[in-house]
């Protein structure tokens, strides 16, 4: 991956500090090169981060995020944070290449249909009078969707990369109980003498 600046600026993503967006790399090139199967492509990239002092679930009901690129090559970034108590502020942004990113005003909040099979809420933001449409469910799981949108975004049809995660639905003891098998935790693999696992 590579990119050209990093976005220094990080932005809270609740109302009392606890949690923070890192937009490092809105506007990024990635290159990947496989061998097994013999495949390479190049294309637009996104680098980000996420941080915080709680767990997630401690503040969050749940939230949308999504990230489209403008034809003038600037990057549209939604953030819509709902807090278990609270407003959080919303994110909207346009970063521009070679120039400070600004907060988009006059968004327009815009539900979409649930996911099909594990029925996790989403929704996002849009220009004013728009409906974005769901263009393909890439994951469905109990707790986290991820989808590409059909959306308008300052008076420009694009394409967007969106996701849901549900942490009212990631608290709930059944999802618990999914998460070893959905991310199994394995045993370290044991030493063998005169060998080093690390690096030096």
């Amino acid at each position: 991956i590579s990119f050209d600046a990093i976005q220094p600026q990080h932005l809270s993503l609740d109302d009392a500090g606890h949690h923070y967006w890192w937009p490092i790399a809105p506007m990024a090139r990635a290159t990947v090169t496989m061998k097994q199967p013999e495949l390479r492509w190049q294309g637009h990239a996104y680098v980000d981060a996420n941080g915080g002092s709680i767990p997630l679930e401690d503040t969050f009901e749940r939230w949308d995020w999504s990230r489209a690129q403008l034809t003038d090559g600037s990057t549209v970034v939604l953030y819509t944070p709902q807090q278990i108590e609270g407003d959080a502020p919303v994110i909207a942004m346009r970063f521009r290449p070679n120039a400070e990113p600004h907060s988009l005003q006059d968004m327009q909040g815009a539900a979409l249909p649930v996911t099909p099979i594990w029925r996790v809420c989403r929704g996002t933001l849009t220009d004013s009078g728009q409906q974005p449409q769901i263009q393909k469910t890439l994951e469905d799981t109990p707790f986290y969707a991820r989808s590409v949108l059909q959306t308008r975004l300052l008076g420009e049809r694009a394409l967007a990369m969106h996701e849901s995660l549900s942490l009212s639905r990631f608290r709930r003891p059944w999802v618990q109980l999914l998460l070893p098998f959905r991310m199994p935790r394995r045993a370290p693999r044991q030493r063998v003498a005169g060998t080093n696992d690390g690096v030096g």
